[in-house]
């Protein structure tokens, strides 16, 4: 008999409450956690709303227990195996059936199979778990363990096996949760039970590949046979026979930008001497090498990835955890930001290590979208306890994930920590700490990955260089950097440019949530960003100062607070696109840029280019744009200074025009560039046809505009350059000679008109007579899906948006609905 038995509230209806409170059971969702569950039941108001956060931390001091009632068949337990299965329990949890304690438990990232069948009866069952607070735990154990946290207020995070963010980072509130937080289920199955699958390709000279399984019973038994499938899009490819299959021809899987992603369905099956069916195994897989490249070269040591022998500029960001309470989290919530990705052309996601590990909706997606993944183990930002118990239950949860996601087409990478050895040099010099982080970081994981994978390379921490040397001169010879002297050390956004490394692993700048994204947790009498609820939905300390800091530097003062938010995505986006472009135009030196972050894990100030509610930030669709296989790049050198008597001084004068293309085919392409002022007149112009090759960065051309900026006035002067590639324009950008903030931009408004109106969507077209810098539009009756925001109009060129609709709306109702502003309209 093989079934599975599910025992979430699906089919079995799940009660909670606090410990010692008698009578009061409240309905509880499984998978789920005590957030939600007492949300639900309307005992708490909504964490995230107002300052609702600082009144809940009396949750993590209770104990917290579940009960929930079953009924179990005589023909259920005549089956030989019934295990009691929970995929995931938060976290200090004790497991009782009918009045038997089944198991203990202390670590979130840990999968349990307990035999349950003596425990079992006919009829009514009663499973019964009580979480213990976390808060206390983290007091009471390993009280010799200090962890040095970078981001829990209150302290000790380290000591417990659990999501660490949750106990509060720089993004994201402390909301310390416990609960049933991943499936649970009995499942019934005979005596022996396939219990992994270990899958190798092997890629021949000649482009066959063969895919062998190395199968692990519970009890291992020679006598069990094993058969299979392996097929593609319905068709049938191959049989597998020995445990192995060979395709001829097969069909790649690349990086999104690269190729296609098929995905194979190999199905296993196990059998026993009578032909009984054992277990089944079913997986897809995609057809790929992937190897982290380090060699010697002409800078020092390489750091890139080579995909089928390719090499591979990684574009992307730093993943965390899609909501505060990970419980339950579907498909549709991991498939809004990852598409976005995608559509960004982003080709690498960074699963950040103080978070969780995720679902299989997730690495299903990037398996379908083309995203590799760089997969941090749960490890960030403080030192962790080196006891043998620690390690023992480190060691379990390492080799489930490995276990689990080894197989992964879009797993690239295992890294052991974040930023651990970058921030804790100094207390890694006491011999005891040490011992302990070596135990962990070069010990036991690495170890993980060698027995239950062999193939994925391993990093020890990120940034690391393979020594302690924290040096920006060393992360230009090796390694992968996390850079944070703009942003963390205030320095000019120029500073990027003074650093070629090898690989930005993070580096990043915060802006606000838009406005209608802040209504969603503002008060409509708190929404200034220096208030209690803005200043609580603000991590970071000095966040709200860094913001306006970097703003003052580079625009005028706004107008009002819609304005404000305007300038922090503007200036948000424009400090990215000034680092992901010098990396990439510095390729094949440096082969990946990964900003912080993607998303965000409650309505937030943030690094993110998602907000909360999926709205995409001024950053994402930038990102679009500088991410683009093929991109034409502007780097200016020099600066404007304002010295002594805060007079003007401005070394600008020069302008190389780079291309840049990591597309797989070779193309041919326009350059144009056209030297305009703002009263619409052309000064110059000229334009060069470019060959593209795939991996490669070309300065195309310097032009010298010192004489047309000493005549004409470099605050009266743009460059639009543009690159066209098979007749299309493929690229295109304003480049200015002096802060923005001193420009005699023309103020106008845009014409908008709206064409081909359907049911779904509205395409929207924009013209203007004069240029616009950084067109911002909004509709409230359209989704926040638009085919391009934050664009510049240049006078009669026409800019063609797609909208999607909410509901069918007529063209009339749109223009009603439609808000715009560009960069003038931020200032008086």
């Amino acid at each position: 008999m093989n079934a599975i038995i599910d025992l979430s509230s699906a089919t079995v209806t799940w009660k909670f409450r606090t410990v010692g409170r008698r009578g009061r059971w409240m309905p509880a969702v499984v998978p789920g956690c005590v957030h939600r569950d007492l949300l639900h039941a309307g005992e708490i108001p909504d964490p995230f709303y107002g300052t609702n956060e600082l009144g809940l931390r009396w949750i993590e001091e209770k104990d917290w227990e579940y009960r929930a009632e079953f009924d179990a068949t005589a023909e259920l337990l005549a089956a030989p195996q019934i295990d009691l299965v929970a995929d995931g329990l938060d976290t200090v949890a004790t497991v009782t059936l009918n009045g038997h304690v089944v198991a203990r438990t202390e670590n979130m990232f840990l999968a349990h199979r307990w035999p349950a069948r003596r425990w079992l009866r006919t009829g009514r069952n009663v499973l019964h778990i009580r979480f213990a607070s976390a808060a206390r735990y983290v007091r009471e154990q390993r009280p010799g363990h200090t962890g040095f946290e970078n981001n829990d207020p209150i302290g000790n995070c380290s000591r417990i096996r659990k999501e660490q963010c949750q106990f509060g980072w720089d993004w994201g509130p402390r909301l310390v949760t416990a609960g049933i937080w991943r499936g649970l289920r009995l499942d019934v199955r005979p005596a022996n039970r396939l219990e992994h699958v270990r899958v190798s390709q092997h890629h021949a000279r000649g482009g066959a590949v063969t895919l062998r399984f190395t199968p692990e019973l519970t009890r291992p038994d020679a006598r069990v046979r094993y058969e299979g499938t392996l097929s593609l899009e319905g068709r049938l490819i191959g049989s597998i026979e020995d445990c192995a299959v060979k395709i001829k021809n097969p069909a790649l899987w690349w990086p999104n930008g690269h190729g296609d992603q098929p995905l194979y369905i190999a199905t296993l099956l196990a059998r026993d001497e009578r032909g009984n069916e054992v277990g089944r195994w079913e997986r897809r897989l995609g057809l790929r090498t992937v190897a982290l490249e380090q060699r010697a070269d002409r800078w020092g040591e390489s750091f890139q990835f080579v995909v089928n022998g390719r090499a591979i500029f990684a574009k992307g960001a730093n993943w965390i955890p899609a909501h505060s309470f990970v419980a339950g989290l579907t498909r549709d919530d991991y498939a809004r930001d990852l598409r976005a990705a995608a559509q960004a052309h982003m080709n690498m996601i960074r699963a950040w290590g103080g978070g969780i590990y995720e679902s299989e909706d997730f690495y299903d997606l990037c398996d379908e979208l083309g995203l590799l993944v760089w997969q941090d183990f749960m490890f960030s930002c403080a030192l962790y306890p080196g006891d043998r118990k620690f390690q023992r239950s480190v060691a379990a949860e390492a080799a489930q994930e490995v276990r689990r996601l080894q197989h992964r087409a879009c797993l690239a990478l295992w890294c052991g920590n974040n930023e651990i050895y970058q921030l804790r040099a100094e207390q890694l010099r006491d011999p005891a700490r040490q011992r302990a982080y070596r135990e962990i970081f070069d010990g036991v994981l690495p170890a993980a990955i060698a027995a239950h994978d062999g193939i994925t390379a391993y990093w020890p921490s990120s940034q690391w260089r393979g020594d302690p040397d924290p040096t920006h001169e060393a992360g230009e010879r090796r390694g992968d950097t996390h850079f944070w002297d703009v942003w963390h050390a205030r320095q000019p956004v120029k500073s990027y440019e003074k650093w070629r490394f090898r690989f930005c692993s993070e580096f990043g700048m915060q802006s606000y949530s838009s406005p209608q994204t802040n209504a969603t947790f503002c008060p409509p009498d708190d929404r200034n960003v220096f208030g209690a609820t803005m200043e609580n939905h603000q991590k970071n300390p000095a966040g709200n100062q860094i913001i306006l800091d970097y703003i003052s530097r580079r625009y005028r003062l706004p107008k009002d607070q819609d304005a404000l938010i305007y300038l922090s995505q503007l200036n948000q986006a424009y400090c990215m696109q000034t680092g992901v472009e010098h990396w990439r135009r510095h390729m094949p030196r440096c082969m990946g840029a990964l900003y912080w972050q993607l998303n965000d894990c409650w309505p937030v100030a943030s690094w993110s280019s998602i907000e909360f509610t999926g709205r995409w930030k001024a950053l994402h669709h930038h990102a679009r744009r500088f991410f683009a296989p093929a991109l034409v790049s502007a780097h200016v050198p020099g600066d404007e200074i304002q010295g002594t008597g805060n007079y003007r001084r401005s070394e600008v004068g020069i302008v190389h025009l780079h291309t840049v293309y990591d597309a797989p085919s070779a193309a041919s392409g326009l350059l144009s560039w056209e030297l305009r002022h703002f009263d619409g007149r052309i000064l110059s112009r000229g334009k060069k046809r470019v060959r593209l090759r795939g991996g490669e960065s070309v300065r195309q051309r310097t032009l010298d505009f010192a004489r047309e900026l000493a005549r004409q006035g470099r605050d009266n002067l743009y460059l639009r350059i543009h690159l066209a590639v098979s007749g299309s324009i493929g690229s295109q950008d304003s480049v200015f000679f002096a802060p923005p903030r001193f420009l005699n931009l023309p103020q106008g408004r845009p014409h908008v008109r709206v064409e081909s109106t359907t049911r779904q969507a509205a395409t929207l077209i924009f013209t203007s007579k004069m240029f616009l810098h950084r067109v911002n539009f909004s509709l409230g009756v359209t989704s926040e899906e638009a085919s391009d925001n934050w664009f510049d109009l240049y006078p009669g060129v026409e800019k063609r948006v797609v909208v999607q609709l909410k509901r069918p709306v007529a063209a009339k109702g749109i223009l009603s609905d439609l808000k715009v502003c560009s960069l003038a309209d931020t200032y008086v």
